[in-house]
């Protein structure tokens, strides 16, 4: 009996240490340069219906339900998906409008796992172009702590983010 709470003991300290030498927070982001106006491009993302026209999710589950709320474009519009077990479910939220330069959202996943972070999208002039960047941030909670020690968080979304990129200035350069 003595040795079996050692173990459990020991067992309890580990998952302490390894969980404090998780990472805490993350931040993954990535950006592309679209040959557009800064001003045409921030228009465009900030409509959470336009999302759906490059985002990488979209393409995963075309069968997708998709619910919108308040008026696009404005704090406090949602943006709300059930979906496979792919893209889950959860809702995005415009919680503050830079006009011209930042548009910042709250995401909310409910599926497969619960976790809230911060998203942005940033517009910056470039030459005759635009610099775009799609980020987000959140801290690590368990058993997500834990997790991030063998998995990185860059590794798993930086690929989506330079997708969706890539077919946001698709999309963009080839409408004129």
């Amino acid at each position: 009996m003595t040795t079996a709470l050692y173990i459990i003991a020991g067992l309890l300290l580990l998952l302490i240490v390894l969980y404090q030498l998780g990472p805490a927070r993350y931040d993954v982001s990535r950006s592309i340069e679209i040959q557009k106006p800064p001003q045409e491009v921030f228009e465009y993302l900030k409509l959470l219906k336009n999302q759906d026209h490059w985002s990488p999710w979209g393409k995963r589950d075309p069968d997708m339900k998709k619910d919108f709320r308040g008026k696009d474009g404005m704090v406090g519009a949602v943006s709300a998906w059930e979906g496979n077990k792919e893209v889950g479910s959860g809702e995005q939220e415009i919680t503050r409008i830079e006009p011209g330069r930042r548009i910042e959202t709250e995401l909310r996943f409910l599926k497969p796992w619960k976790s809230t972070s911060d998203a942005y999208m940033e517009v910056e002039p470039l030459g005759s172009g635009t610099r775009v960047r799609w980020g987000f941030k959140g801290e690590n909670g368990f058993p997500m702590r834990l997790m991030m020690l063998f998995m990185s968080m860059d590794k798993m979304v930086g690929k989506d983010f330079e997708e969706g990129l890539a077919s946001l200035k698709a999309l963009m350069e080839t409408n004129a």
